[in-house]
C-alpha cells in the first residue's frame, strides 16, 4: 500500500501544530523536512504561495511525492511534513534526491 493514499496524509491542524512545535526538524536549501514518531507513516507535502502560482506548487509537490515514495521502504514510520522553498524550481531531480538523503541521515530516519 503506497503511503501516499489518502488514508496516510496528514490533514489535521492539530497534527500539523504538533509537529510544528515539538517535532524534529532540519533545513535544506529546497524544502524543511519535521518528523515525529508514530506507529503508522502519514506524510504532507506544504507549499506556500511563495512557491509560485498554482502550476508550480503542483509540480513542487508532485516532484516531492515522487521522491518521497522512493524511500517509502527505506524509512521510519511517523509523521513527516515537508515545507517546500522557492528554490525548488531551481533544483534537478537528483540535487533534490540529495537533500532528501542529506535530511533523512541528518534526522536519524533511514532504518
Amino acid at each position: 500500500m503506497s503511503c501516499l493514499s489518502k488514508r496516510h496524509r496528514l490533514n489535521s491542524s492539530k497534527d500539523f501544530n504538533k509537529l510544528y512545535k515539538s517535532g524534529k526538524r532540519w533545513h535544506t536549501s529546497s524544502f524543511v523536512a519535521f518528523f515525529g514518531s508514530n506507529d503508522t507513516l502519514n506524510a504532507a507535502f506544504v507549499t506556500s504561495k511563495k512557491v509560485g502560482n498554482a502550476v508550480l506548487r503542483n509540480k513542487a509537490r508532485r516532484r516531492m511525492r515522487a521522491l518521497f515514495a522512493t524511500y517509502e521502504n527505506q524509512i521510519k514510520s511517523g509523521k513527516y511534513i515537508f515545507v517546500v522553498k522557492n528554490t525548488i524550481h531551481d533544483k534537478s531531480f537528483s540535487q533534490l534526491k540529495k537533500d532528501f538523503d542529506f535530511a533523512f541521515k541528518r534526522l536519524e530516519l533511514l532504518q
